[in-house]
């Protein structure tokens, strides 16, 4: 057995005792010899693909990697087995990792460097394995503890595995020089109508404005009491999982604190029919009606909506009920409602850095799941009283609820006179509403004109969507 072999051989902590982890010392040598003996680009390549030297299972082979990179990284060194010797000599580590001669030996290890991609994701698969090993070796260990907290272990548990898989993505740096010719022909592609920006929302001027709901991007819907924020939530939900409001209907995952899965789901229902839910209360549902109920049905029975009322949600559990959809259902988006019903994750020091932790959490699963999240919030009531009951909110109302504002890279704000509701009767009868783009990060701002029918809690635009509606 090589001397680094013996180095390597490890059993399995708590786990198969009589095993070593994953692990090929001769492809990690082929790795350290293709850095030797071609430093450009193989230590670059290597670079790439590891991001620690823990992807060696050897300690030798980890403390040679590190050797090398730090010469790689001065432009007035070399990197050679000369080089390498003296540095690790000059570390005392030199006879740790056999000596000049095992060094020497690294250079007849291959006799190319052509396949130094394949060999890095081998070691990189292995890396995995081994680190999936760890942690659940860990977690079973921290199972038998019988006071630990449930449902935070396995919060914790999901939170390193899904760390586990984002490690093995490749690093992601590149010059502007090598993509700027591919965005440009992306750029072209969305000019064209060949791609989307976003996903589309139903509502065309908000599409306009904003390019829909983009990945990465956590999309802010806030309005006072009673305003309805969920009625306009559920609405852009149903036009991105119906077929047929929509040529490529999305994936949604929905979180709600307020309302039960019933709910939602009867007023998606109603709402699709056309029909106020007091039809069935005052016993007026008329024969025609269940048509219009039954195509609602219809409807609904290939969308792909997934619905969680959990009550009092945490941060942390918001994140890996998303991270499960994201991997089992393969969701486009998701909508919450709303943020100040949520919970963080510990003790905070006040509500207001409570609410700042949820929204960077929010912010941040934006981010790691790649797509858009569609957060709703409740402007506090206290903005009536200050600024006037008919007066348009402003980012400065949402000051009290910590980072929004800095989070969110698109904050509108929901306005209509509540009152005005009260003296709609009929299903035909809607009141003047307001969708207020008070902030885009990447785009403009505006005020899109709506029509709220109260009776079916439906927003539509209060007119066809024209270009000069939206000014450049």
């Amino acid at each position: 057995m090589a001397f680094e072999e013996k180095a390597a051989a490890r059993p399995v902590p708590g786990i198969l005792p009589d095993r070593a982890q994953p692990h090929d010392p001769s492809v990690e040598r082929a790795v350290l010899a293709a850095m030797l003996r071609e430093p450009s680009p193989c230590v670059d390549i290597a670079i790439e693909h590891f991001r620690t030297p823990e992807v060696f299972y050897s300690h030798v082979h980890r403390e040679i990697y590190q050797v090398i990179i730090d010469l790689y990284a001065d432009p007035e060194l070399k990197v050679d087995i000369i080089s390498v010797a003296h540095r690790l000599k000059t570390l005392g580590k030199l006879d740790a990792v056999g000596g000049e001669l095992f060094l020497a030996e690294l250079d007849g290890a291959i006799s190319t460097t052509v396949n130094i991609e394949s060999w890095c994701l081998i070691l990189r698969k292995y890396a995995t394995l081994r680190k999936m090993i760890d942690v659940c070796s860990e977690s079973l260990l921290k199972c038998y503890d019988q006071d630990a907290d449930a449902g935070q272990l396995v919060e914790q548990i999901e939170t390193d595995i899904y760390k586990v898989r984002n490690d093995q993505e490749k690093s992601s740096n590149v010059e502007v020089q090598d993509i700027i010719a591919d965005e440009f022909r992306e750029l072209m592609k969305i000019y064209n109508g060949e791609i989307e920006v976003g996903i589309p929302t139903g509502y065309a001027q908000l599409d306009a404005y904003t390019g829909g709901l983009k990945a990465g991007e956590m999309f802010v819907l806030a309005a006072r009491p009673s305003i309805g924020k969920t009625s306009l939530a559920l609405n852009l939900i149903r036009n991105l999982v119906l077929p047929t409001r929509s040529p490529h209907p999305r994936r949604v995952a929905f979180f709600s604190l307020e309302m039960t899965a019933a709910q939602i789901a009867r007023r998606l229902l109603c709402t699709e029919a056309g029909l106020s839910e007091s039809v069935f209360w005052n016993k007026s549902f008329l024969d025609s009606d269940l048509t219009k109920m039954t195509n609602a049905v219809s409807a609904f029975q290939k969308a792909k909506l997934f619905i969680d009322d959990t009550g009092g949600l945490t941060i942390a559990e918001l994140r890996a009920k998303a991270r499960r959809l994201k991997m089992k259902e393969h969701i486009d988006c998701v909508v919450i409602d709303y943020l100040q019903l949520m919970h963080a994750d510990g003790r905070t020091d006040s509500r207001q850095q409570e609410v700042a932790e949820i929204s960077s959490g929010i912010k941040t699963l934006a981010k790691d799941l790649k797509i858009p999240v569609l957060v709703l919030a409740q402007l506090n009531r206290e903005v009536d009283k200050t600024a006037g009951a008919g007066a348009r909110p402003k980012l400065a109302h949402l000051r009290e609820s910590g980072t929004i504002e800095q989070d969110a890279d698109i904050v509108t704000f929901l306005h209509r006179n509540r009152d005005d509701a009260k003296e709609v009767s009929s299903a035909d009868q809607s009141v003047d509403a307001e969708w207020i783009i008070e902030k885009n990060r990447n785009g403009r701002t505006g005020i899109l004109k709506l029509l709220f029918f109260p009776t079916k809690m439906e927003f539509i635009a209060a007119a066809p969507y024209k270009e000069e509606d939206c000014p450049q």
